[in-house]
């Protein structure tokens, strides 16, 4: 048995071969987003509230007081725009925080 005396004979061939390497990106969308807004209700204490947009959405004080006024004298507040995901989990903290302390709060999500 005879061994190759070099690659190219190896390879099938005495020639190189050559080819052109293309890099495709992928396209790729944004996600989209969903924003989550609390509904007022003459129930839920506003303490209450400032208490889920500090645990849940991780607003500060100042920030949690006023959403909560503009809920309380507008009917619904923006708590944050996420992705659908983080957005659905949110809803359901919320609302899981509210059943918990048997409080008819309402959260909800709708399409930015």
């Amino acid at each position: 048995m005879k061994m190759a005396d070099n690659d190219d004979d190896v390879n099938g061939g005495g020639g190189s071969q050559t080819g052109v390497i293309t890099k495709t990106k992928p396209k790729t969308k944004k996600p989209r987003l969903y924003k989550v807004l609390l509904l007022n209700d003459d129930y839920t204490p506003m303490e209450f509230v400032i208490f889920v947009l500090e645990q849940v959405f991780g607003k500060g004080r100042e920030d949690a007081t006023a959403i909560m006024l503009h809920v309380h004298q507008k009917g619904v507040g923006l708590c944050g725009v996420y992705t659908h995901e983080i957005a659905e989990t949110k809803v359901t903290q919320v609302m899981d925080l509210a059943h918990e302390n048997q409080h008819p709060l309402q959260c909800t999500m709708e399409k930015e």
